[in-house]
């Protein structure tokens, strides 16, 4: 690997900066969201650092989509390197301050400290099922809101009316437009002009669905086969995994979710494992979701979950046990609808998970090999106390 160039993405521009596999900064350049300012970007660092490569891109998919599809089209490797790393990599540093090459670099740093991250890839399924599934919660909430809205005024047209029912059903919205006809005033109209929007907002996520049922049906009818997982929390599982071939393990899947136990202890002081506080939480909540409907129902799940709190495991420690066993369960299923389906992604095969690790090993081999050969060199310092040296000398080390 010659070097690794981290990305920080925004709306109008990207900020690169290439470091070689020591970390060391070796160049930065900015470029247009474009597709030219892509392959301007490309051409820049196959032109100064040569060919192998590996990219470092933020994860914030909004910003970095088409850049991520340009890269993987040139047969780039493409690491996705979550804010929270670069934070954290940026906190660290003895450069003060936060910048776009700051950020850039501390995305490239993340990349050599971090060798497990996951690969870029993009599938066929996971993007489109992200943006409706995004869309329907979007008019979910915005239902919710125009609904609490109404029945606050139907209370002060009259209480018996404002009771909370389920307005998917015709037979309820009928008798609601039917008695809200025959009410008269300002508050009447605005009651029913909220009906109607929630009416119509109704019908669209149930559009929504439909097309996100035919989706999901295509894309994971082995994770479907989960008790507890329906159509669209298996179209949310689906759409922020993004390719479950970019984690080299099941074990590297769940701690993205953050359902993995991370140890705490030292010396001779043993402590319990501790939960993870950070991951995907809408990964973690989809998980959440299938475990209360396991421990709801009689199963495998309910038997596991109680057979924990009988070994004297509290509830929230066996429901933990129980989630880090479901995204086992879960990784597998997706593995299996991938192999069905045929490769996830394109340009580089993603399923080799640690492919750019060994590439960042040998890089950074080769680069110690060559700092090794070189002879060695005497720093130049500063005269002591203020004293001035003769011209033409100079005080080493």
């Amino acid at each position: 690997m010659d070097a690794v160039i981290g990305v920080d993405a925004h709306k109008r521009s990207h900020t690169l900066v290439a470091v070689n596999p020591l970390g060391r900064k070796l160049a930065q350049l900015t470029v247009a969201t474009t597709t030219e300012g892509h392959s301007e970007a490309l051409r820049w660092a196959r032109a100064r650092f040569g060919r192998d490569l590996v990219w470092g891109v933020e994860d914030c998919r909004t910003l970095t989509a088409r850049l991520e599809r340009d890269l993987l089209a040139a047969g780039q490797q493409v690491i996705r390197v979550p804010p929270h790393l670069m934070s954290r990599s940026r906190a660290s540093s003895r450069e003060l301050g936060k910048s776009d090459p700051i950020d850039a670099l501390a995305a490239a740093r993340a990349v050599l400290r971090e060798p497990d991250l996951p690969v870029a890839c993009h599938d066929a399924h996971s993007m489109e099922l992200r943006l409706l599934v995004d869309r329907r919660e979007d008019l979910v909430q915005h239902r919710v809101a125009l609904i609490s809205r109404m029945l606050e005024r139907i209370h002060q047209l009259d209480p018996a009316w404002a009771e909370p029912r389920n307005w998917e059903y015709r037979k309820p919205r009928e008798e609601l437009r039917t008695w809200l006809a025959t009410q008269h005033g300002l508050l009447a109209e605005l009651a029913r002009d909220e009906f109607d929007e929630i009416v119509a907002l109704i019908d669209t996520a149930q559009a929504l669905e439909r097309r996100i049922d035919g989706r999901v049906h295509e894309a994971a009818p082995a994770l479907l086969g989960i008790h507890g997982c329906g159509n669209l929390t298996a179209a949310k599982i689906v759409a922020e995994v993004a390719g479950i071939d970019r984690f080299k393990s099941e074990a590297a899947f769940a701690r993205h979710v953050g359902v993995a136990p991370i140890p705490h202890w030292s010396g001779e002081t043993t402590r319990p494992l501790r939960p993870i506080r950070h991951g995907n939480r809408q990964l973690n909540v989809a998980l959440h979701r299938i475990a209360m409907v396991q421990i709801t129902h009689p199963g495998p799940g309910r038997d596991y979950f109680q057979r924990r709190i009988d070994e004297g495991d509290s509830r929230q420690r066996a429901l933990r046990s129980l989630k880090r066993r479901l995204a086992r369960v879960v990784y597998a299923r997706m593995k299996a609808d991938s192999r069905n389906g045929g490769r996830n992604g394109r340009g580089l095969d993603p399923g080799r998970a640690d492919y750019h690790s060994r590439r960042l090993a040998a890089g950074a081999l080769r680069q110690m090999t060559q700092l090794r050969s070189r002879p060695p060199q005497r720093l130049a310092l500063p005269p002591r106390d203020g004293k001035r040296t003769r011209p033409g000398r100079k005080r080493y080390l």
